[in-house]
């Protein structure tokens, strides 16, 4: 196969062709980002058990599930009328 051309990406995207490999865990500053909060804000999140981590033994980095971002945002989601 060839080359693909921005056309042909574009085309691939619109008929939903297109499926890159989804990042699944997210450092503490993506997560913020992803949720539009503070990197404090999602700290404090993690620190009252709102929001699950994925830690390895041994290691002080923290990882944060998109699957469980997607499911707090789908818990605090409100309807005003």
């Amino acid at each position: 196969m060839g080359n693909k051309t921005q056309t042909d990406i574009e085309l691939q995207k619109a008929q939903r062709i297109y499926n890159p490999v989804r990042k699944r865990l997210f450092t503490l500053k993506e997560a913020a980002e992803y949720l539009g909060r503070s990197v404090w804000g999602v700290r404090e999140l993690v620190w009252s058990k709102v929001i699950p981590v994925v830690k390895q033994d041994g290691c002080r980095k923290q990882y944060m599930d998109i699957n469980d971002l997607d499911t707090f945002i789908e818990k605090n989601k409100v309807i005003y009328n």
